[in-house]
């Protein structure tokens, strides 16, 4: 596969509570050399990403209600704002999985769609984690039902606090949303084969914190070709 695909599908992570301004500095350095759609991180780093990334192409995203979901909902909504307004043009807001169990459907599909209304309003996607480690096939395809009816652009597999992405889920995603929603696969995607095989299964974004060492393996594998 062209490693210019690979780089444009990669959303460079780093959301570890310990990442300083050094760390965030490389990633956005990375991001900007190896051309990655974006960068994603909490919203406390947004607006010094949004700085360093200026005129590279090389856009923000940033988490909100992470890793849980369990924030309340004008919470998530205030986040959204805050972090879009410091130049996050995506928002990757998380689920709340415990009404999704409980069979709070309704309560979710606010939840969601006053997120979506909100990044929507201010000219960003909404991505919408839904952690598919904690959920089983029919509260997988749920999840994705009630993503498509709020307005959001992109379900996305996992925080990555948990177990990640697997090719399964993706395709499972991707039979639930059609052609209606993009699909980002997230967590645990360390090497340029597990890259691969998740957008085989359906996936147009990819969220890993090894994009450098994916993009050396794209490039040696571009080279056998």
């Amino acid at each position: 596969m062209d490693p210019h695909n690979i780089a444009r599908s990669i959303e460079h992570t780093l959301l570890r509570p310990d990442a300083d301004l050094e760390r965030i500095a490389k990633i956005c350095s990375e991001a900007s050399s190896y051309g990655f759609r974006s960068v994603c991180v909490n919203p406390v780093h947004v607006a010094h990403c949004s700085l360093l990334l200026q005129g590279s192409g090389v856009g923000v995203c940033a988490v909100v209600g992470f890793p849980l979901g369990a924030s309340k909902t004008v919470v998530k909504a205030i986040e959204a704002e805050q972090a879009i307004g410091d130049g996050a043009r995506e928002v990757d807001m998380v689920m709340n999985v415990g009404w999704l169990k409980s069979g709070c459907r309704q309560d979710v599909l606010s939840d969601v769609r006053q997120v979506a209304y909100m990044a929507h309003g201010s000219g960003a996607l909404i991505k919408v984690i839904i952690e598919t480690a904690l959920l089983n096939d029919d509260e997988k395809r749920l999840a994705c039902t009630i993503c498509l009816e709020a307005g959001a652009d992109f379900v996305k597999t996992s925080t990555g606090f948990l177990a990640g992405a697997t090719p399964d889920d993706v395709r499972l995603i991707r039979e639930a949303v059609g052609g209606r929603a993009g699909i980002k696969a997230s967590g645990g995607i360390k090497d340029y084969a597990a890259v691969l095989a998740m957008i085989a299964a359906g996936a147009d974004r990819i969220g890993t914190s090894h994009g450098v060492a994916i993009m050396a393996e794209a490039a040696l594998a571009a080279g056998r070709s």
